[in-house]
């Protein structure tokens, strides 16, 4: 299942949605209250559901609820309303609104190697703040205090339930789903400031999007190709069964020291290919647009523009 938070054209008000076949999104309360107006049953909760987050809260027990409805839905329940809404039709909102975002740094090999970096011994760890999060098609501002602004194609991990000590073996049952991430830095205060915290956090600076996909589609999360393009251009090309430390891993260390919440994301990481390290350079401007594209989770993609 592929869920979204996103608007529809006459509301301002935030939405769930569940992807339908390739390019149609449901709105999960409408179509319950329809389906409750035509004598049907739905489950309380549905029926006022507007949040991706809301569903994790539930566990799997939610997804399975949304699964069930869509599959019971009787015909012709609909009839005369907008329950379903064309990709092209909506505004898409960050997949989920975390109470942190967790990044790893430095977590392929070919990455470390093209910044000149040792292998790490342990997973690098930074934060993006709140400020930073943004959506699928939104834009990727540009900030006027840098002018060194990268793209970075990641996995993101969505944690499902409390995960406090978890062991690795147990850790990919803590994950709710997949989705993906931008980790847009400001290199010249990355490396400037002595510490990643505002590189790595001005506004728009982590899109995320524009679905979350639960774990239960997705076989092996250690081989999904994982791409960054820019203006068409792969610029990055890997496979996330290149990262050094594991997606279990990162859960099961990260949870050692630090509970994660439901809805928390985790960056994992981003391969070689970034602009930065390119001769020459080749950094974001005003008219470009990156997308990150991996396997079975979707394409994120995001003009750029100039300051604002």
């Amino acid at each position: 299942m592929k869920l979204c938070q996103f608007k529809s054209a006459n509301s301002d008000q935030q939405r769930l949605g569940v992807l339908v076949g390739d390019d149609v999104v449901c709105d999960v309360a409408d179509l319950a209250r329809a389906v409750q107006n035509a004598g049907g049953a739905p489950a309380d909760w549905l029926l006022q559901v507007n949040s991706t987050l809301a569903v994790i809260q539930r566990g799997p027990a939610g997804v399975k609820e949304i699964a069930s409805f869509l599959a019971g839905t009787p015909a012709g329940s609909t009839r005369g309303q907008t329950i379903a809404y064309s990709l092209d039709s909506i505004e898409f909102l960050p997949a989920v609104n975390p109470s942190k975002i967790l990044a790893i740094g430095r977590n392929y090999a070919d990455h470390a190697a093209e910044g000149g970096a040792d292998l790490p011994k342990a997973p690098l760890l930074f934060n993006k703040l709140p400020n930073s999060l943004s959506a699928h098609r939104a834009p990727i501002v540009l900030p006027r205090i840098s002018e060194q602004i990268d793209y970075e194609a990641e996995l993101a991990v969505v944690i499902g339930q409390t995960a406090k000590r978890v062991s690795e073996a147990a850790a990919l049952d803590y994950i709710f789903g997949y989705s993906l991430i931008d980790d847009v830095s400001a290199r010249d205060l990355q490396f400037g400031d002595g510490q990643w915290t505002r590189g790595k956090s001005l506004d728009t600076f982590a899109p995320l999007g524009p679905f979350i996909t639960t774990r239960d589609e997705i076989e092996d999360v250690q081989s999904l190709k994982i791409e960054g393009v820019l203006n068409g251009q792969v610029m990055q090309s890997s496979n996330t069964s290149k990262m050094i430390f594991k997606v279990a891993y990162l859960v099961s260390y990260l949870s050692q020291g630090i509970t994660l919440e439901p809805g928390d994301v985790i960056a994992t990481g981003t391969p070689d290919g970034v602009g930065i390290h390119r001769k020459p350079p080749v950094l974001l401007k005003d008219g470009d647009v990156f997308e990150v594209k991996i396997d079975k989770l979707g394409t994120l993609r995001n003009p750029v523009v100039a300051p604002q």
